[in-house]
Parts: C-alpha cells; sequence; structure tokens
C-alpha cells in the first residue's frame, strides 16, 4: 500500500552514520583499490599516486563547505537539482536534473555489470561455474527488495558491508606496516618530482572518479533525523574519510612494491594487483576474503546508488518533469518505491539487452555505463560548486571561505577533472570503440533538452514553471515570468 507524493512522509529514521555510510558505499572503497588504483599506477605517475588522492580529497573538501551551504538551503534533499536551482535558475536546474538521472542510472547499471562479472570469475576461481547474467540477477534482486523498503534498512546492511571491506583493507594496512616499518611510507610519493612527475593528469583523473556517490548526502535529507546537521556532517566526513583511507591504503601499496617498481608490477599485474598483496600479506585466506568482499563492494555500491537514481526520479516527478507517479512515497516504508521498481526494471532491461547480444559484461558494458556515468557526476559537482558562487553574487555578500574562495576552488578542480576524463575517456572506459567514445556527447544533449523543455514550460505553463526546485529551497526562488491571467487558468488546468 502506498501514499501519493502529498501524503505526509515517513521521515526521520537516519543519522550521520546512517548517511555516512549510503554515501561512502556509493564511493566502494574496495572496489576502488582493486580496480582504479592499479590503473592509476600504471598509467599515472606511478607512485605520485597517493599525493594525487590526497589533492583531489582536499578539493573535494573545498567543494563540501561550498555544498554545504546549499544542503542547509535546500534542506538537504533535492540533491544536484535542488542546489543548482537555487544558485543558477530553474533551466540550468532542470538540465542538471535530467543529467544526473542519466549519469546514476548509467553508473548504477554499470556496477550491477560489474557485480555479476567479478562474481562469476570469484567463484570460478573456487570451482562453481554459475552465469554472469545469473550472478548479476540475484545482485539487483536484492538491491531491489532493499530499494522498496525503507532506507535505513538499505544503511544498515551497507554499514556491515563497510565494516568488512574496509576492515580487510585496514588489517592489509597494518600487515605491510608490521613487515616494513617507517619503509612501508616512502616519501618519494610526496616529493614534488613524482607527485607532479609524468602522468599526473591521469593519476588525478582516477583520483577523483574514485569518490564518486559522496556527495549523494544531499538526497537523504527528507529522510534524516536533523538534515541540516547531519547532511552536511557526513558529506564532510564521507570525504575525508575517503581520501584518508585512498591516500593511506595506496601510499602502503607503493611502500610493500617499491617506488621504482610500482609503475612496472601494476602494468603487468592490473586487477591482481591487490589479490597479490593478500596473498602475500594475509596469507590465501586473506586472498580469498579480499575476492568475496570485492563482490559484496559492489553489491553495496550497487545498492546506495540505485537508492541515489531513484531519489532523483522522485524528486524530478514531484516537480512533474517526470510522471508524478514516480514521486509517490510507500505508506509504512517511507521510500520512492515505484521509482525504485522502475529503475530495477531499466538496470534489468539493459542488463538483459546486453546478455541477448551476447557482449562483455565488462568490457561492454560496465566499462561504457560507469565511464558516462562517472563523467556525469563529476561534471554535476562541478555545476553544484557554480550554483553556489551564484547564490554569493546574486547575494552580494557572503562569508569569504564557504561562499567565496572554497567553491571557487571546488569548481576549479573538479572542472579540471571533467576535463581530464574528457580528454582520457578511452583510458577510462578500456575501449577504443567509436560509439563508446562518442558516448560523452550524450550529456550536453541531455542537458540540452533539459534547457528547451524549461523554456516550453515557462511560455507554455508558467505556474509550473515557478515552481521547480521551489520545495527544496529555504527561500523561493526569484521568479523568472510573471504569468499572465491566461497562463495561470491554463496552468491551473494542467
Amino acid at each position: 500500500m502506498s501514499t501519493t507524493s502529498g501524503s505526509p512522509p515517513v521521515s526521520g529514521r537516519l543519522g550521520t552514520a546512517h548517511i555516512l555510510f549510503l554515501i561512502v558505499a556509493a564511493a566502494a572503497p574496495l572496489s576502488a583499490m582493486v580496480g582504479t588504483v592499479p590503473l592509476a599506477f600504471a598509467f599515472g605517475d606511478g607512485a605520485g599516486v597517493p599525493a594525487a588522492f590526497l589533492f583531489a580529497g582536499v578539493t573535494l573538501l573545498c567543494f563540501s563547505a561550498g555544498y554545504a551551504v546549499s544542503a542547509r538551503r535546500t534542506g538537504g534533499s533535492g540533491g544536484f537539482y535542488a542546489s543548482v536551482a537555487d544558485g543558477l535558475g530553474r533551466p540550468p536546474a532542470v538540465a542538471a536534473g535530467y543529467m544526473a538521472l542519466l549519469a546514476y542510472n548509467c553508473a548504477t547499471i554499470g556496477l550491477a555489470g560489474a557485480l555479476g562479472y567479478f562474481t562469476q570469475l570469484v567463484l570460478a576461481a573456487h570451482g562453481l561455474t554459475v552465469s554472469w547474467e545469473w550472478c548479476a540477477a540475484v545482485g539487483l534482486v536484492l538491491t531491489a527488495v532493499l530499494g522498496y523498503r525503507e532506507i535505513a534498512l538499505s544503511a544498515r546492511v551497507l554499514a556491515l558491508l563497510m565494516l568488512g571491506e574496509i576492515g580487510v583493507l585496514a588489517a592489509l594496512d597494518v600487515a605491510i606496516l608490521v613487515r616494513h616499518g617507517v619503509h612501508a611510507l616512502p616519501a618519494a610519493s610526496f616529493s614534488p618530482h613524482t607527485a607532479a612527475g609524468p602522468g599526473v593528469g591521469v593519476s588525478l583523473m582516477f583520483a577523483f572518479v574514485s569518490f564518486i556517490g559522496f556527495e549523494s548526502a544531499a538526497l537523504y535529507g527528507k529522510e534524516a533525523r536533523d538534515p541540516a546537521r547531519s547532511v552536511p556532517r557526513a558529506t564532510y566526513a564521507a570525504a575525508a574519510l575517503i581520501a584518508g583511507f585512498y591516500a593511506l591504503t595506496s601510499w602502503l601499496a607503493v611502500g610493500a612494491i617499491g617506488p621504482d617498481q610500482v609503475r612496472e608490477v601494476a602494468g603487468k599485474q592490473m586487477g591482481d594487483l591487490f589479490f597479490g598483496l593478500g596473498d602475500d600479506f594475509l596469507g590465501t585466506a586473506g586472498s580469498t576474503i579480499l575476492q568475496v568482499l570485492l563482490c559484496t563492494s559492489l553489491f553495496a555500491a550497487t545498492l546506495a546508488l540505485h537508492s541515489a537514481a531513484n531519489r532523483y526520479a522522485q524528486v524530478l516527478a514531484q516537480d512533474g518533469l517526470l510522471p508524478r507517479t514516480l514521486a509517490a512515497e510507500h505508506k509504512r516504508h517511507g521510500s520512492p518505491h515505484r521509482a525504485s521498481v522502475w529503475q530495477s526494471v531499466l538496470t534489468a532491461l539493459v542488463l538483459a539487452g546486453f546478455a541477448v547480444a551476447g557482449l562483455d559484461p565488462y568490457a561492454d558494458l560496465t566499462t561504457s555505463m560507469l565511464g558516462l556515468g562517472t563523467l556525469g557526476i563529476v561534471t554535476l559537482q562541478a555545476l553544484a560548486a557554480l550554483s553556489v558562487l551564484g547564490l554569493r553574487l546574486r547575494a552580494g555578500h557572503g562569508h569569504w571561505w564557504k561562499e567565496t574562495l572554497a567553491p571557487l576552488l571546488g569548481f576549479a578542480g573538479l572542472a579540471t577533472s571533467v576535463w581530464l576524463v574528457v580528454g582520457n575517456f578511452d583510458m577510462l572506459t578500456g575501449s577504443p570503440s567509436k560509439v563508446i567514445a562518442a558516448l560523452p556527447w550524450l550529456l550536453p544533449l541531455v542537458a540540452l533538452g533539459g534547457l528547451l523543455y524549461a523554456a516550453r514550460l515557462r511560455s507554455a505553463h508558467p505556474l509550473r514553471y515557478r515552481q521547480l526546485g521551489v520545495r527544496h529551497t529555504a527561500a523561493p526562488v526569484t521568479p523568472d515570468l510573471s504569468p499572465t491571467p491566461s497562463g495561470d487558468r491554463h496552468a491551473r488546468s494542467q
């Protein structure tokens, strides 16, 4: 049984820790270590990768300072759509909303494919033959069930999974430190010569994309007990935790392998790099645990991004930018259950399409979908930083750090990241296909479609247009158009 979007929501279930687990899960720390760090070692600046993670973390902390201002004004809900509406106006907000819907759905689909692929490999390594399609299907069913239920249940499940994957990486870190002592933390990783050496742009690209999803705290404000506090705190904590963990673990990996050998070794071992380290420092059992927890990490990330995607669908539906039925909340669970079902069906259809076509779940599905989703989310992060500057300019005053310098630094770093991802999209996806290389064009096309639709609403349905983004702002957005009496009558009839 469900309620309509106008019914009182079930709220107040999430504290700061719950939201923190939701957004750290989206970043998938173990998956990032296993899948991203070896690529950064091999194609980036090698031993300088830890410095790249630290730089990305500082940049995103600056972004978080500005984003916290926006989150407090929007009540910690609505994500990028609300932030852009508040700072840049309605047409850019519509464009951002549709871009977010595309990006988060693509990222979810890509992770679901990766879950099926790596689960199949792990099972095969232990003598079990199960197709990737069945592995992905089981993961998708679990995601759909948890996504339909109250968000606090998902947060508790993600908390357990996060403790597992962070725990095994922490055990690996400690084992490296015990064996190598201070030599496990080579100063060379942070020397200017190494940190800014050849390939630093590629390292920075992989560093920034490893934080994907940390900004999604601003989608859960309506379900938080104290959104004005918990959403900003969770965003700050996630940026600091992820940056510190990534930088430390990659630094210890450099120490374990050797600064002079890390690029060559990573180039040969690639995705097996951390499994090899686990086998060496934690034994065969440790390596097996790493493999199993890689699968649970991918499931956790799929669930977290699924939750983010269906909340974007709900927000857009509430403002009439998607069918309003998707705005409905479950009476008991308080979840956007119809949006969740829609997202689950979409993911299943895309996965089935790739399976029927006989395409590779990783080389064709995961890399393309996750690459496009990553680019879209980083672009939206840059727009969100810009929206805080828009608020500052419109008000004519503001805090020098939170509303001016921090978002400016965040925007500069994120804009650089967008440029790096676009320039290295073939490396990010690992595909030479011209079709996949053209995928980034979908984002400006979707944004243009959003701008044109906003313009149409402004002229044909002015009252509907004036309500865009208003429900998420502390102070209503200044109207762009005063509706005519006929416009009022027409808008009321919609």
